[in-house]
């Protein structure tokens, strides 16, 4: 049973594939090449393409999809595609059954239904596996763009009132000596900065950083500015104040947020350490006893 099933997913993958593709793997391992578009693209990408296109016809799987592509707009940049998220979410599908195919094969010459559980489970993981890493790296994104903001703020302020320009000043404000502007607020500020330079106009390019960024904060920092650039002086920094005090509220609620989730992380290791140091204390006096 294990070794029919193993087979039928063989063969509905190499239907998958196509009979053009397959010949292209051929002769590349018979030239010792590499496949155009690589391995991956041949054998995962492309063949789950036209699974993915059926699952998108439910209302779930696209709806999924869509979210997926805005998070990978987000961390990729505006010039990421539809069809890179697409075959992204394709390889990850040929991955999942790559694995359970695997996993049937090796429980039909072991005779252990047991390997073909566990490659249903490492499968259902590798398709949830790049949604679920996508919002996280969304999320840790978020947390290091309000991180990096109230310091950015800050130095804008202190740059506006000591009587630099606007623009001038937010040139100004990634100076900040070597190994600066790991953040992606830098990167995105930096090339905010390089619009500026290239002639483009401080609204757009302030606009520009907004839309990149694709955070609440920064969208609200830069209206800010938009609404009060032209007046500047103490008009400007006086806003620029009023925001930056609900910044660092906000920078203290989500270190505060940090310190809880990394001390919740060390219970589980703690239980581990409490239970292992048990069994070394107990073991001795249950071999006495025994």
């Amino acid at each position: 049973m294990l070794a029919a099933s193993a087979t039928g997913m063989v063969a509905i993958w190499l239907y998958l594939i196509g009979t053009a593709a397959i010949k292209e793997l051929l002769r590349a391992i018979r030239m010792r090449r590499n496949p155009s578009g690589g391995w991956q693209e041949v054998l995962l990408a492309r063949p789950f393409l036209r699974v993915l296109a059926e699952a998108e016809r439910l209302e779930v799987a696209s709806l999924r999809v869509e979210t997926l592509h805005r998070q990978l707009i987000v961390l990729k940049g505006a010039s990421w595609s539809v069809e890179q998220t697409r075959s992204a979410a394709a390889q990850s599908l040929g991955q999942a059954y790559g694995a359970l195919t695997a996993s049937l094969i090796l429980a039909g010459f072991t005779g252990e239904p047991v390997m073909s559980m566990m490659g249903a489970v490492v499968a259902i993981v590798l398709v949830l596996r790049r949604f679920v890493e996508a919002d996280r790296e969304v999320e840790r994104r978020r947390r290091a763009i309000i991180a990096a903001l109230p310091d950015m703020l800050a130095k804008l302020t202190l740059l506006v009132g000591a009587g630099e320009t606007v623009q001038g000043a937010f040139a100004k404000c990634l100076d900040g000596g070597p190994g600066y502007g790991d953040s992606p607020l830098h990167k995105e500020w930096r090339h905010a900065v390089l619009s500026l330079q290239n002639g483009q106009s401080f609204g757009i390019a302030i606009e520009r950083l907004g839309r990149s960024c694709g955070v609440q904060e920064v969208a609200i920092f830069t209206t800010v500015i938009l609404l009060n650039y032209r007046r500047g002086g103490d008009r400007f920094v006086l806003a620029l104040k009023e925001f930056s005090y609900s910044l660092w509220e906000k920078r203290k609620a989500a270190a505060r947020t940090s310190g809880e989730e990394a001390s919740s992380k060390l219970v589980f290791p703690l239980v581990g350490i409490l239970f292992i140091m048990m069994v070394v204390v107990a073991a001795p006096a249950f071999l006495l006893m025994s």
